[in-house]
């Protein structure tokens, strides 16, 4: 694992939430963490923590898991229609009562969360996508992204960025923590889809072990962080060849569907 991080902390801790969550340390009065595989209700071929309503996994099933989930991080986790773009939700007391009561599917479509609510979880869904969660624990504000191909060049990680600023988060105070993801070697592209992301955010541009295009979303996502001044660290493990992990390539060289793992972030 790499980091650029100036805070003290330190980069994993024990899966002591719960079975299937890692966590990672944004600061004080902050609970966050990627889900892996492990720890759910349903099975194979999801098995077992599958958190997506959308991978035709039994909806109880997905509903356990959540729940599952939020008693891990003590709150109500919120989620958003990913659709591979830059649109931030703001969530706030109004939103909280709801996940809190009577938990709908999707806050709506959008491919980052942001909120100042105490209480209130955000997750970001993922299978080989890049999650992203971030915090500044002083100013009392936390952010989830999805990081796609798509979602990178677009800009969403500078538009979850811009969107904490706007809840009264700082630069320096901001702290980031980059998700298991597909890795560099193992995200094979077209030739041109590589020129044509590597354009926008250079520090994709990668080869496979064979030579072949690839594109390393990870180190494209922390790029961006590190230009809009936010210490990140990264949690370097590949979902491609990982068994903890859900991944859809994987699954799909296989013939097979899979489910999603989560990156999760709460105000305490």
């Amino acid at each position: 694992m790499t980091s650029s991080a100036t805070w003290d902390q330190e980069a994993l801790l024990p899966a002591d939430l719960g079975a299937g969550l890692l966590r990672v340390d944004l600061g004080p009065g902050v609970v966050a963490g990627f889900t892996t595989r492990h720890g759910g209700v349903s099975p194979a071929p999801w098995a077992s923590l599958d958190l997506a309503t959308s991978t035709g996994d039994e909806p109880a099933r997905v509903r356990r898991n959540r729940d599952l989930l939020e008693g891990w991080v003590g709150a109500p986790v919120a989620y958003s229609t990913q659709v591979h773009g830059d649109d931030v939700l703001v969530l706030g007391p109004e939103e909280r009562a709801e996940w809190t009561a009577a938990p709908p599917s999707s806050a709506g479509e959008a491919d980052a969360l942001v909120t100042a609510e105490p209480g209130l979880g955000l997750g970001v869904l993922v299978a080989d996508c890049v999650p992203v969660v971030l915090a500044d624990p002083v100013a009392r504000v936390v952010g989830v992204a999805h990081a796609g191909r798509r979602g990178l060049v677009a800009g969403v990680v500078d538009r979850a960025v811009d969107a904490l600023l706007a809840q009264g988060a700082s630069t320096t105070g901001l702290r980031a923590a980059v998700g298991p993801a597909v890795c560099g070697t193992c995200y094979e592209v077209p030739e041109a889809m590589r020129d044509e992301v590597s354009a926008v955010v250079a520090q994709t541009w990668s080869s496979t072990e064979h030579g072949t295009a690839a594109l390393d979303l990870p180190a494209g996502v922390l790029a961006r962080l590190a230009a809009r001044g936010v210490a990140a660290v990264r949690v370097d493990r590949c979902t491609r060849t990982d068994p903890d992990f859900f991944s859809h390539r994987r699954a799909t060289a296989a013939g097979e569907v899979t489910g999603r793992q989560a990156g999760v972030v709460v105000l305490g």
